[in-house]
C-alpha cells in the first residue's frame, strides 16, 4: 500500500511561482516512476511531469522549460517546481505513484493562476 499526500497549491498571479510536494509513504522506493497529473475543470486529466529511477525525467511540451521534477529519495518525496506560470495552468495537480504492481494517486492539490 502506497499514501501519497500533496501539498504546496494556492492562488498565484501569472508569471508568478509555485513548488508543489508530495510525500510518499509505504511500498515506494527511488527506482519507481512518480508522475504529476492536472485536472482542469472540463477537462480531461492530463500528464505533466514523470522522473523514473530517480533521474529520467519527461515533460509535457505545455511546460517544458518552466516545470521543474525532482524527487529527495531520502525523503520520499516528489517536488514539481512550477515558474511561469499562466493562467492556464490552473487546475487540480495530483501526484501519482506506479511500484510496478499498482498504480496510486494522492488527494490533489488546488493550484489557480489568476490576476
Amino acid at each position: 500500500q502506497v499514501r501519497l499526500v500533496e501539498s504546496g497549491g494556492g492562488l498565484v498571479q501569472p508569471g508568478g511561482s509555485l513548488r508543489l510536494s508530495c510525500a510518499a509513504s509505504g511500498s515506494i522506493n527511488s527506482g519507481n516512476s512518480m508522475s504529476w497529473y492536472r485536472q482542469a475543470p472540463g477537462k480531461q486529466r492530463e500528464l505533466v511531469a514523470t522522473i523514473v529511477i530517480g533521474r529520467t525525467t519527461n515533460y509535457a511540451d505545455s511546460v517544458r522549460g518552466r516545470f521543474t521534477i525532482s524527487r529527495d529519495n531520502a525523503k520520499n518525496t516528489l517536488y514539481l517546481q512550477m515558474n511561469s506560470l499562466k493562467p492556464e495552468d490552473t487546475a487540480v495537480y495530483y501526484c501519482r505513484a506506479y511500484n510496478g504492481f499498482f498504480v496510486y494517486w494522492g488527494q490533489g492539490t488546488q493550484v489557480t493562476v489568476s490576476s
